[in-house]
């Protein structure tokens, strides 16, 4: 019989195990996520992946749309016609939930390429099946020279990286789809005569700048997930083109995007907007409608100027995101959504927290991936670009043919503090163009920048957590240091005071705090 230290010790060597096991699927996750080329690709497996996993030899067979490419440790990417062989290979490990193991030496009927590898000293392959991403199906096989038995087959690592390695896949089409982009031309009528702006163009988006290369990085790292994106920038720098892209790139690409603006809309009427109503459900509702959550299902929904949705809605938002489901006004049935959320602000979202009018848990909920526009100060070598865009984009419109700007207005325009962004600019270039009077515009109006007081500039970053103190704090001063009771700071903050008290102690705030504060 084993004694209870014995057990404790396996257990601690197994847990130590599993531990390193998660360790490895973390390095090599960060690894792969930062790979967006074949070369990049062949670096990492050599330097990393071999390393951590042991095998001696690896390729990616890809699939997509019957198209096979092999992508391999030792030779140069080639495409590859299949043959019966390896199609069948390929299908064992796509249709099983865990890794194939095959042993060359015993298989006598082997795929071309498995016969090369087992020519050059290869005895076992270990043939994993990748989560699938668009059309894209993906098969990994790690070769190993001696043989190495199923208990031996890195399984949880293997299951652990492969979502990412799928994402990597898909990231390095999105790249040489980008090189694409910027080496041809934008498909526009006229396609000789704008070859300049596409050449500079991603999914629509012209600029050249290092800010704007970083932002496609960060679009082709979001798109091929289903995680929640919500995109930061003032007005007119461009985020619905933003979202437009994350969705085009996205496995929801051939639906359509359903755009609602939460400013736009009485706060009366965005609830129905959002969640749809049931007929009679209240005044003017004649007729049962979906909602855009609704409209959205299987697709992308974009809610611009979330800052803005009215507190109560963004509990409701929040079951949505929690639940997958929705109820319309004036119904009981709860309506399973699947729907990619993309969300957009000018406002500063952790400030919108700190001071109560935002719900700290759905922006946490929201904010899993992050992207900041820069402003078009920021980013001011695309200034020439984007003018010259407009000024072909916005030749039906003003029935005007222009062919350029002076270099004084040029000059003009990199000085300009442009505070309304890409926006302002497009307005500025269509009025120079209607008021010009030759085929370039040499003069071009701009507006008297007025000094007003700029709170932003004094304003102190703080976190979250300096902001939540310093306002409990102030509440708890206007109650004059009580806590409890229908004048206490609980009541007045709308929570439990068991719930006031656990916050106070997780921030620090002790009673010489407030009892100091309220003398």
């Amino acid at each position: 019989m084993s004694k209870p230290s014995d057990h404790n010790a396996e257990m601690m060597k197994r847990l130590q195990e599993m531990q390193k096991e998660q360790l490895m699927i973390s390095r090599l996750t960060k690894e792969f996520s930062t790979i967006l080329d074949k070369k990049q690709l062949q670096l990492v497996i050599h330097k990393s992946f071999k390393t951590e996993l042991g095998f001696n030899d690896c390729m990616m067979i890809r699939d997509v749309k019957g198209n096979i490419e092999i992508l391999s440790s030792r030779n140069e990417n080639q495409n590859h016609i299949t043959d019966q062989q390896l199609d069948r290979y390929l299908k064992n490990c796509l249709d099983s939930a865990e890794p194939q193991l095959f042993d060359l030496k015993e298989l006598s009927s082997l795929p071309s390429r498995f016969i090369e590898a087992k020519n050059s000293g290869m005895r076992m392959a270990v043939g994993l099946g990748l989560p699938a991403i668009s059309e894209s199906k993906n098969v990994l096989f790690l070769f190993y020279r001696s043989f190495i038995s199923r208990e031996t087959v890195p399984e949880r690592i293997l299951n652990g990286i492969s979502p990412q390695l799928s994402i990597t896949l898909h990231n390095i089409d999105v790249q040489e789809q980008l090189k694409t982009f910027q080496g041809n031309i934008r498909n526009f009528p006229k396609e000789t005569e704008e070859e300049k702006e596409s050449r500079h163009s991603f999914h629509g988006i012209v600029g050249q700048s290092e800010a704007m290369q970083l932002i496609f990085e960060k679009i082709s790292q979001a798109a091929p997930s289903q995680s929640n994106v919500i995109i930061f920038g003032e007005t007119g720098t461009g985020k619905e083109l933003i979202a437009q892209a994350i969705h085009e790139l996205s496995e929801f690409s051939g639906k359509k995007m359903i755009r609602i603006n939460c400013a736009a809309i009485p706060a009366n009427l965005i609830e129905s907007e959002l969640f749809g109503h049931e007929k009679g459900s209240f005044t003017g509702a004649t007729e049962q409608r979906k909602g855009k959550f609704e409209q959205a299902h299987n697709s992308t929904i974009f809610l611009d100027e979330i800052g803005e949705l009215p507190l109560e809605l963004q509990a409701r938002l929040l079951r949505v995101l929690q639940e997958k489901e929705i109820e319309r006004i004036g119904g009981n049935k709860r309506i399973k959504v699947n729907v990619r959320i993309i969300t957009a602000t000018n406002r500063n979202l952790e400030r919108e927290v700190a001071e109560g009018r935002f719900r700290s848990d759905l922006f946490y909920r929201l904010n899993v991936f992050p992207i900041q526009l820069p402003a078009l100060r920021e980013r001011k070598e695309d200034i020439p670009l984007l003018a010259d865009y407009f000024l072909e984009k916005l030749y039906p419109k003003t029935g005007k043919k222009i062919n350029g700007f002076s270099q004084n207005v040029v000059k003009m325009m990199m000085a300009n503090p442009w505070l309304g962004n890409i926006r302002e600019l497009e307005n500025m270039v269509e009025r120079s163009m209607l008021t010009a009077k030759g085929d370039m515009i040499r003069e071009m109006d701009f507006p008297k920048v007025i000094n007003s007081q700029n709170t932003d500039q004094d304003f102190q970053v703080k976190t979250l957590q300096e902001f939540e103190k310093e306002y409990i704090l102030k509440i708890i001063k206007k109650c004059n240091g009580r806590i409890f009771g229908e004048t206490g700071a609980a009541k007045l903050l709308g929570l439990p005071p068991t719930t006031l008290i656990s916050k106070m102690q997780k921030l620090g705030i002790e009673k010489k705090h407030y009892f100091r504060e309220s003398e």
